[in-house]
């Protein structure tokens, strides 16, 4: 398959999950799960004011807005229309530039920006140590990347897969990488954390308490994992 087949195929695989996605995260426990990894996005990002920040596979802007929130100006990547545009009115009153596009051949010259973040992208694409390269290329030096994906070590990852072979059609495009895996995907060494260690089936109620075993315990089987590096 080309590449640009391969395009609008991700394209129409995403374009039919803004809403369902954007309401998951309004459940009870889509609620935490949405608590927590922003958390740990904004701990290992920590966006300032006036930063021009790329957000590569913004979505539909769900965690796009709390760092627009922060002050930073952000310019936000996505290969499906339908999301961006849902992104674009989420932030209609805040800096946010919306650009369509692939993340593996980002569209912007080298080095123009502060920092560069990817949320629950990278589970999308094979090619994830080209779409890192690429993110380390249009970030500054001395700037911050900070990539997210969903956990391989994780009990949601092995849920996911039986939804897959169930016929889920998202599940079954994702390929699910562990924090080892995150790791081999930069040329530099970096940080890397797990979060949400409660499950999906799980009381909403308890889910802090369980959330704050896991991190007390250093735990590498969180759901979402995050990896964070510094261009040099």
């Amino acid at each position: 398959m080309s590449n640009l087949n391969r395009l609008r195929y991700a394209s129409r695989l995403f374009d039919q999950w803004p809403v369902k996605y954007d309401r998951w995260f309004e459940t009870p426990i889509g609620a935490r799960v949405k608590e927590y990894e922003n958390e740990l996005l904004l701990e290992l990002l920590q966006p300032r004011p006036d930063e021009m920040i790329l957000d590569v596979g913004c979505g539909t802007g769900i965690f796009t807005i709390n760092i627009l929130g922060l002050g930073s100006r952000i310019t936000g990547l996505e290969i499906s229309y339908p999301m961006l545009e849902r992104a674009v009115l989420k932030a209609i009153n805040h800096p946010f530039r919306a650009v369509g596009g692939d993340m593996r051949y980002l569209p912007f010259v080298d080095e123009c920006f502060d920092k560069v973040v990817s949320m629950t992208a990278l589970e999308f694409i094979a090619e994830g140590k080209q779409a890192v390269a690429e993110m380390f290329r249009v970030a500054k030096k001395g700037g911050v990347i900070v990539a997210t994906t969903l956990n391989r070590l994780s009990p949601w990852a092995d849920r996911r897969k039986k939804e897959a072979d169930s016929g889920h059609s998202l599940f079954k495009q994702m390929i699910f990488r562990s924090p080892d895996d995150m790791r081999a995907l930069a040329p530099v060494e970096g940080t890397v954390k797990t979060a949400i260690h409660f499950l999906k089936d799980d009381d909403p109620r308890r889910a802090p308490e369980i959330e704050r075993a896991g991190k007390k315990k250093g735990l590498d089987t969180g759901a979402f994992v995050a990896a964070r590096w510094v261009k040099k």
